[in-house]
């Protein structure tokens, strides 16, 4: 029972106690908790061996009690007296934008929606928008709801895919008979949401390779298992929702035509074979060959090279370009993780973030950052407790008082200020004037239309003191679409004002995407890649960014804050003015 899915059955606890119609205040202890114990930076099972729970803050007697169980024996029985109350539909519910805990609790009870497909027919008779607290409004963003997380299908995110996928192939390179492993599919090529995993191993042992694959812990059924192909259901740690992981065993010396294969994209796979085709050779899952002989590949770099490409790097396979970039030596040198030396668009516990200024630039100085920037959020954002002119101040001075506790990291002062409706941003130009750099975003009235919005936000990247936009299309991955904007006109006025574009990196948002990145870097529009931190943990969503960066063909150049913290603070002043 590791961290990760002992905080998965807290947060579910939450949820529950919420459906449940229990008190907010202990709703919110569950999910508190669940974020502290993600937060530690050591195994669990230690941490209650020792007796060390009541050191973790926000963790009371209670829930050191259950915790400890959980760890101990794998089992809780509170947490499963609570999902036998509770239909598992529910949760299903709460993926909808629209809705609460209140809303689903009220729907269940008095409509008796307990799926999705039951509040679809509950919607289209009228009986949601009669329901005291809904309305008419309230059922239509309901069943666009319906019709997105229908469109989405059972996609996961990048981050909660790659976390099972990692859990399975730590398992998998342990199995007696394994040669070479690697993960392949759009996890390999780095897609911001996944339908499956794939895992390919090369082996002399394909039985018994399959017989331990679909013997693991945390797999639900076993979908189908064959000599060299088997298909399961990964528990996902919330309940009733799973993933389905393939596992496909090849000989070691097809390993690399297996892996760029099953790597894809299907386009690029189909350019590839095309390409083979020219030099008059076959390119499969199993052989580069010819009419007299098979090309020798130990690796999956000698299929380019026997093609007389370059290696083309995973997150570069979409057919963008890339096979004839290849071919004339002029792929990009993509950016990597160790090339970023500080961020921006980090929250502290002075707005809606969890831990503290101090525990913040703590954790940005382990992780070896050069500079860390503070980015809460403005006055009007009142759900988010924004801050006020007065509590900046106080800010500033915790801030000043840090940097000079601690001398080898630099802590910049700044703000994610909201972009009002009409363009206009939440602070005075004189209180602007005291950041180091402005990270402008839209919080609110997402519904204004497509040129009304962009507008909005082009009249805010014309303001002198906004130094970066952030989020660009407000999408929240599987959750909503982001709101109706002309993404060229936004870039075109980035460019005209000289501003930069954030590569917001958290798995949520991945906004801007890759696509609009490599229009930017055509552009010669600045981006930054930031964590939207609001803990600890969330610094190190950078490697998120840097993905999409490089699906986007960006290298250091292109990538802010890969500068220098010199550079850096001498580009924001002049910025700033």
């Amino acid at each position: 029972m590791d961290k990760e899915k002992v905080a998965a059955i807290l947060d579910e606890i939450g949820t529950l106690l919420a459906l449940q119609g229990e008190n907010p205040f202990r709703c919110n202890a569950y999910h508190n908790a669940a974020r502290a114990i993600l937060q530690l930076e050591e195994d669990i099972g230690r941490v209650v061996r020792e007796g060390r729970l009541k050191d973790v803050p926000g963790i009371g007697s209670t829930l050191q009690e259950k915790i400890t169980t959980l760890v101990t024996t794998g089992r809780l029985p509170f947490y499963e007296e609570l999902q036998a109350k509770t239909p598992a539909g529910l949760l299903e519910l709460l993926k909808l934008p629209s809705l609460g805990p209140k809303k689903v609790k009220a729907l269940y009870e008095e409509l008796g929606v307990d799926s999705p497909e039951r509040l679809k027919s509950a919607c289209e008779e009228g009986k949601v928008a009669s329901l005291k607290g809904f309305g008419a409004k309230t059922q239509q963003k309901i069943l666009e709801g319906l019709e997105f997380l229908n469109r989405m299908g059972q996609r996961v995110r990048l981050d909660e895919a790659l976390a099972l996928a990692t859990a399975l192939i730590e398992r998998v390179r342990e199995f007696k008979g394994v040669i070479r492993y690697e993960l392949c599919g759009s996890l390999r090529r780095r897609r911001e949401t996944i339908a499956d995993i794939d895992i390919l191993v090369s082996s002399t042992k394909p039985k018994l390779i399959m017989d331990q694959f679909v013997e693991l812990p945390g797999i639900v059924r076993v979908l189908a298992k064959g000599d060299t192909r088997s298909s399961v259901e990964v528990d996902r740690g919330v309940r009733g929702l799973t993933m389905q992981a393939d596992l496909r065993v090849v000989t070691d010396e097809q390993f690399p035509f297996a892996q760029h294969y099953f790597t894809g994209s299907k386009e690029h796979n189909i350019a590839m074979r095309a390409r083979a085709q020219q030099y008059g050779l076959k390119l499969n899952e199993y052989e580069l060959s010819g009419p007299k002989k098979r090309i020798a590949c130990k690796e999956e770099a000698d299929i380019f090279a026997a093609l007389d490409l370059d290696y083309i790097p995973p997150e570069l396979r979409e057919m963008t370009g890339e096979i004839e970039a290849a071919a004339e030596h002029r792929l990009p040198v993509l950016i990597e993780e160790a090339d970023l030396r500080g961020t921006f668009h980090c929250h502290t516990n002075w707005s809606d973030g969890h831990n503290s200024l101090e525990e913040m630039v703590q954790r940005a100085r382990q992780i070896g950052l050069e500079y860390f920037g503070i980015g809460d959020h403005s006055q009007s954002l009142t759900v988010a407790r924004g801050l006020t002119p007065e509590r900046i101040k106080l800010q500033h001075a915790e801030i000043d008082k840090l940097q000079k506790k601690f001398k080898d990291i630099r802590i910049l002062k700044g703000t994610e200020c909201d972009i009002l409706p009409d363009g206009s941003l939440d602070f005075s130009d004189e209180v602007l004037s005291t950041f180091d750099y402005v990270v402008a975003s839209v919080h609110t009235h997402f519904n204004l239309s497509e040129s009304e919005m962009t507008a909005r936000i082009i009249k805010a990247l014309s303001h002198p003191k906004v130094t970066m936009l952030g989020h660009a299309t407000g999408r929240l991955l599987l959750q909503r679409d982001g709101y109706k904007v002309d993404l060229e006109a936004v870039l075109q006025a980035a460019k005209k004002h000289n501003k930069m574009i954030e590569i917001n990196a958290h798995p949520r948002r991945l906004d801007l995407d890759w696509i609009h990145c490599k229009r930017a870097k055509a552009l010669g529009i600045p981006l930054v890649i930031n964590p939207d931190a609001h803990s600890t943990a969330d610094i190190s969503l950078l490697s998120f960014g840097v993905s999409v960066a490089r699906r986007g063909w960006l290298e250091k150049e292109n990538v802010f804050n890969t500068k220098p913290v010199k550079q850096v603070i001498q580009e924001l002043k002049r910025r700033m003015g």
